[in-house]
């Protein structure tokens, strides 16, 4: 009721379009670099900031880390995306996140793992888990989409349903590497594809993170290592309080952070801005800090090559949002239109026409 209530309240929010755009870049930024963390990425927060705006930025020794991140970042991005589009969860759907967080954006889907795979303890390489045999997991996985494709029918409510798919792919773990980054990025997927998105306001990876011992304590709801041994057939009671109580926190911060940035906001959001897809409104949130954009920053912010995003910005000024500000072919720099100026705030462009009209 707690998560429920706080979605509603944010649905409504009229938070300057600027601002929300830049709110949810943030959290974007939190997501990214706490879900890696947790998988022993060492890139502090600012760093991993620093890596997904610039490919250009070099990290010696850390480049993997950067490129976790960077595929990390492009992943959530399409995950967002096909929420907001409808897409029903699939198998060939899960194949290609774990694809991008493995191998990044123009990686193909991953099969499932064709041998067994082990989870240790990192420090006394004790067993901790064995998961199923590879023979099984085609079918684990195909009853994993077949349960939420039900539950979707039967209304199950998002939260339970989103805690429920993380536990059971961790337990199935169809991957060698990178189960706990799709994992969570299952979860994100279907609180936003339920209608609890929250506008992208929230990180629910920084709070796994901050107390991992609290995260993989409620995922053990077994005592046996052994996937065949009691795990299939456990209690899910502890897990699921931990990660609805986790997010009723989480969705109630988020609120809280909403509420404040709505408090210089506008009545009605206009329809030039409603318009705009959900590309040209992640670029729109780079106004918030630049006064003008290139390709290359609005590559870094959707996942995309320099060339499509050159493409997105022709299309753009087309439309009449965005104009160039520098022509030079290789320093080439967009601002916003003087109407747009004026829509998201900025009061040097004068009074905008009319158009609702």
């Amino acid at each position: 009721m707690d998560v429920g209530a706080a979605a509603a309240v944010v649905e409504h929010l009229a938070i300057p379009p600027a601002v929300r755009e830049e709110l949810r870049r943030r959290a974007r930024v939190r997501s990214t670099h706490y879900s890696t963390r947790i998988e022993g990425n060492r890139l502090t927060l600012a760093e991993a900031e620093q890596a997904i705006v610039g490919n250009r930025v070099r990290f010696h020794g850390r480049e993997r880390d950067a490129a976790e991140v960077r595929n990390y970042w492009n992943a959530l991005l399409r995950v967002e995306e096909w929420a907001a589009a409808g897409r029903p969860l699939t198998g060939e759907l899960i194949q290609r996140i774990h694809g991008l967080v493995e191998r990044g954006a123009r990686a193909r889907p991953s099969p499932w793992r064709d041998g067994q795979n082990v989870i240790r303890d990192s420090e006394s390489g004790a067993l901790v888990y064995l998961p199923p045999e590879a023979k099984d997991v085609p079918l684990l996985m195909a009853g994993l989409v077949s349960w939420v494709r039900q539950a979707e029918e039967e209304r199950l409510p998002v939260p339970i349903l989103a805690g429920l798919a993380h536990y059971q792919f961790v337990t199935i773990h169809p991957y060698y590497d990178g189960n706990g980054r799709t994992a969570r990025l299952l979860a994100t997927f279907l609180l936003h594809r339920g209608g609890h998105g929250l506008q992208g306001l929230f990180s629910l990876e920084e709070h796994h993170a901050r107390d991992l011992a609290a995260y993989y304590g409620s995922l053990a709801v077994h005592p046996h290592h052994n996937y065949y041994e009691g795990r299939a057939e456990a209690d899910l009671t502890p897990w699921l309080e931990y990660f609805l109580d986790t997010l009723a926190g989480v969705f109630t911060a988020a609120k809280n952070q909403a509420l404040r940035a709505a408090e210089t906001g506008i009545a009605l959001e206009p329809e030039a801005l409603r318009r705009l897809e959900p590309r040209a409104r992640t670029a729109l949130g780079l106004f918030a800090r630049h006064e003008r954009i290139t390709a290359h920053q609005v590559a870094a912010a959707l996942g995309l090559s320099e060339r499509t995003a050159r493409l997105l910005l022709r299309k753009w000024v087309d439309e009449g949002w965005i104009e160039v500000a520098d022509s030079a072919r290789r320093t080439r720099a967009y601002s916003l239109s003087a109407i747009y100026r004026q829509l998201i705030g900025n009061p040097s462009a004068g009074p905008p026409p009319d158009l609702d009209q």
